[in-house]
């Protein structure tokens, strides 16, 4: 029976978390800047 992959320290799992939430924000604030750039009138 294969064992189980045990979670990394709490640490290591929110720095990850934040890295990538913060990626996601990221990069809907730079698409939705270029659309808003793009929509508006000139």
């Amino acid at each position: 029976m294969p064992r189980k992959a045990e979670p990394g320290p709490l640490g290591r799992r929110l720095l990850w978390f934040a890295i990538l939430w913060l990626g996601g924000v990221g990069t809907v604030a730079v698409i939705s800047f270029g659309l808003r750039l793009w929509l508006a009138p000139k």
